[in-house]
């Protein structure tokens, strides 16, 4: 991955933040737990900066899905139901189900509408003109299109919420490890990519179920379907009186709509192992890996949305 001068400023001036009205495919595990929820409902409602082009449907595979391509299914249902709720059905016609298996090696695709559309629809962008891809799940369906189509690291800015924190230690984050395999094909495909970890990082993006009811109770039918989910969710997981739950997947969309909201750096890709490590080189190719978060910005603008959302 050794690149002169001109090739790593390239690379580099290719990390720029967005600025001005953007072009926006997500890519979610929507059934996954409670946070892609509020994520989309984010992205939809922030339409005067994020214009969403598309939405894929990532797979999952925990303790509420069955396999991959269940949870990739129940995903495709969870984003049409939060489309309903929102009032953009028209949607529907730009939402793809994706793959339904992670990668089996790091030169196999998984062949699924997702891939195919997003390459098609990354024809009309540039590396001067990205599409960018908020992606919040296991990044299968991206990794897919890459190993389909290697000329589309040009034309994409990949946004993904996935591993830690680097001085956590390891790289044992549910989306992560999902498809490592996957990880590692998007990391080296020179593709812009804004990496922001999990564990110490997006861990501050926390709720309680008290700050979800006063903002959201009984605002809009979407507002009080977001509340009960989490409430829902997150009562089943823990005994505790006093229960707080982070709603990770919105930092993603917090960082597309506001520079002040994240701290980052330029710095080497840090390439996720097999052995839950991350391996480090000046080699690798350049990304923007975000180190700070202002919680309370991004809250504030999606409780302002959702808030008078009706």
């Amino acid at each position: 991955m050794s690149m002169n001068p001109d090739e790593m400023i390239a690379k580099i001036n290719r990390l720029r933040r967005p600025t001005g009205k953007i072009d926006v495919v997500m890519d979610t595990d929507t059934y996954n737990e409670a946070d892609d929820q509020f994520a989309l409902s984010y992205l939809l409602l922030s339409g005067d900066r994020l214009n969403t082009i598309s939405i894929l449907a990532a797979p999952f595979l925990n303790d509420k899905s069955v396999s991959p391509a269940d949870g990739m299914e129940k995903s495709y249902l969870e984003i049409y139901k939060l489309l309903g709720l929102l009032h953009r059905e028209e949607m529907g016609k730009v939402t793809y189900r994706g793959s339904d298996r992670f990668l089996p090696d790091e030169k196999t695709p998984v062949l699924s509408e997702a891939a195919e559309r997003l390459i098609e629809i990354s024809k009309a962008y540039s590396s001067e003109n990205p599409l960018y891809i908020a992606a919040t799940g296991a990044i299968t369906n991206i990794a897919s299109a890459l190993l389909l189509d290697p000329t589309l690291s040009e034309r994409i800015c990949i946004v993904w919420l996935g591993g830690h924190s680097l001085d956590v230690g390891h790289t044992k984050e549910f989306n992560m490890m999902q498809d490592v395999a996957a990880a590692r094909v998007v990391f080296r495909s020179g593709a812009p990519i804004v990496l922001m970890p999990a564990q110490g990082i997006v861990s501050h993006m926390i709720t309680t179920k008290y700050e979800l009811e006063h903002f959201l109770k009984g605002k809009s039918p979407l507002c009080d379907y977001l509340l009960k989910n989490t409430i829902d969710y997150s009562e089943a997981r823990t005994d505790q009186l006093a229960w707080s739950k982070v709603i990770w997947d919105i930092a993603a969309i917090g960082y597309l709509l506001d520079e002040d909201c994240c701290s980052d750096r330029i710095q080497p890709a840090p390439i996720p192992e097999y052995d839950d490590r991350f391996g480090q080189s000046n080699e690798h190719f350049p990304i923007r890996y975000v180190y700070a978060i202002n919680r309370d910005r991004i809250y504030s603008d999606l409780f302002r949305k959702l808030g008078s959302f009706r």
